[in-house]
């Protein structure tokens, strides 16, 4: 399993940055989340649109925004996408009414399913993407519907944060997984709202001590913050052999 860092950003961009965007690359090549900055670094790796499935986290721009212009790209470049199956997209539950609203007010209601296969996934239920056995789970990140993913070949195992405050949750998530990507966007517990949705980096590496996974690496984090420098910092083409 190989792990491309396509974006790391936090909700503002890093200079130069594009937002949330993981290329989990084995048999088949899934992309978890989407963010703004995402399609372009793609285009410029020659790997768009062979894409194989797409899974998104939650509906805060940074983590889907660029399905949006994949759309128009898909759209204008016709002759190509039709030469290749449409990837398949997973989003969370009631995810095809948000893009079928989202589509009224951009384009077109069924613009997103007229080039994705669009389904929506179930809370901690297995699903089947791009080779990949994919598991959701619910995480706290203010009031916002949001999951953590598992993603796994049979071998090795991939956990992702998504966007979550502490819990129990997110430590179940990367349970003895062999990667933890895990947000760290806090400069400490006190920058987050009285109803939590962010980490700070003492929180992740807690998250990741009591999981047993084994290796972490700590992404969506503002440039303007520091990091120990005894822990591993997701940076824009970051590549990860599990």
């Amino acid at each position: 399993m190989k792990v491309t860092v396509v974006g790391c950003s936090p909700a503002w961009p890093n200079p130069g940055g594009a937002h949330s965007g993981y290329l989990v690359q084995g048999s088949g090549s899934l992309l978890v989340d989407c963010g703004p900055g995402v399609l372009g670094r793609l285009r410029r790796g020659g790997l768009w649109p062979d894409v194989d499935g797409i899974a998104i986290t939650h509906f805060h721009l940074d983590h889907w925004g660029d399905l949006v212009p994949w759309v128009w790209g898909a759209s204008y470049l016709e002759g190509r996408e039709q030469a290749r199956p449409r990837p398949e997209l997973r989003v969370p539950p009631n995810g095809r009414a948000r893009l079928a609203h989202f589509g009224e007010l951009l384009g077109f209601p069924d613009m997103f399913e007229r080039i994705f296969v669009l389904s929506e996934y179930e809370p901690d239920l297995p699903f089947e993407l791009a080779g990949f056995s994919v598991t959701a789970s619910r995480v706290p990140h203010y009031d916002l519907d949001a999951y953590g993913f598992r993603v796994g070949d049979g071998t090795r195992t991939l956990a992702y944060s998504g966007d979550s405050a502490p819990s129990d949750a997110l430590v179940e998530i990367a349970r003895d997984a062999d990667l933890f990507v895990c947000e760290g966007t806090l400069a400490s517990s006190a920058h987050d709202g009285p109803t939590r949705g962010h980490l700070a980096l003492d929180e992740a590496v807690d998250a990741f001590e009591r999981s047993g996974a084994k290796r972490l690496l700590v992404t969506h984090r503002p440039a303007e913050l520091p990091t120990d420098e005894s822990l591993e910092l997701a940076y824009d083409g970051m590549v990860c052999e599990l």
